[in-house]
């Protein structure tokens, strides 16, 4: 005997599509105020905030193609739609921030090697239009980063930049008063290590949920413990607990009642307390009085059998 839980859809993250649109231009307008003032006056911390803002828009261009794949709806070859592809968003995003902060550090180890003249008030103000940029673009974001990874990428990545350059201006006041030019290879650096230790948790984490791993938040031992505590339940068998995107996970077991049944009520109960502890949204329920199936090898040992 199986039953499915109703696939409520009405928890979709909301709608951000004028925030992506938004904060796409304003950043794409930036890039190319930073890339010319960098170049301008031979600055390495505007040039690479610049590479970084760039990357941003590739970040927002993918997460927002990531949210609208992940709303088309399901067909006969894809029951689950594209909801792994906000998934594969967050993955890409992380990826190339770490290889450009890579190229970023190899030519800042360089330039400290040869530190050139810089122009600190050109720098200063540039940057402090990046700080208004970066700080309203995360705004836009952050009413989503909660519940939806591929938003807190976005968020997160804004945000930092927002502390990004702020950086940069503290770099080019010290360089104008101080006459410090190894100061700007210095904090480019900073941003480069900033940006790492930033994305590192997002591209494990997006990696983690693309091979299926257990959602943050989720404690799989918790949700045995809930499924052997329904009444008439002895035993969990083959439970699985993955992340359909960002934003919505999904759940499967197999429960042995070997004196029960499992009526709309039971089922209903069980997809409710499911939602409400985890935030599970897609349960599905296949219930025995006998056990005919082994447990997953893998799991054998880490949910105990009562």
């Amino acid at each position: 005997m199986s039953a499915d839980h109703d696939h409520d859809h009405g928890h979709a993250p909301s709608n951000f599509n004028a925030a992506f649109a938004i904060g796409i231009t304003l950043n794409i307008a930036f890039v190319a105020i930073e890339a010319f003032y960098g170049w301008k006056v031979n600055s390495l911390a505007l040039l690479a905030d610049a590479g970084h803002n760039l990357s941003d828009v590739i970040g927002l261009v993918l997460a927002w193609g990531g949210a609208l794949a992940g709303r088309l709806l399901p067909d006969a070859r894809h029951t689950y739609g594209w909801k792994r592809a906000s998934i594969l968003a967050v993955f890409i995003n992380a990826l190339l921030l770490l290889v450009a902060m890579g190229s970023l550090a190899w030519e800042a180890f360089h330039r400290l090697q040869s530190p050139q003249p810089i122009q600190g008030v050109t720098i200063m103000v540039v940057a402090g239009i990046g700080i208004v940029v970066n700080t309203a673009t995360a705004l836009l974001f952050m009413r989503g980063g909660e519940s939806d990874l591929n938003i807190r990428g976005a968020f997160l990545h804004m945000a930092a930049d927002a502390l990004v350059s702020a950086g940069v201006v503290v770099a080019g006041g010290l360089a104008l008063w101080f006459g410090w030019i190894w100061l700007d290879p210095v904090v480019s650096l900073v941003i480069a290590a900033v940006i790492v230790v930033g994305s590192w948790g997002l591209f494990k984490q997006s990696v983690h949920l693309l091979f299926d791993g257990v959602p943050e938040g989720v404690d799989l031992l918790a949700v045995q413990a809930l499924l052997e505590g329904l009444p008439g339940v002895t035993r969990v068998h083959d439970l699985h607990v993955w992340a359909m995107g960002t934003s919505e996970i999904a759940m499967t077991a197999h429960l042995v009642m070997p004196e029960g049944h499992a009526d709309d009520a039971f089922l209903q109960n069980a997809s409710r307390q499911l939602h409400d502890r985890f935030e599970i949204e897609h349960v599905t329920i296949q219930v025995m009085q006998v056990p005919f199936t082994k447990p997953c090898a893998g799991l054998a040992g880490l949910l105990p059998m009562p």
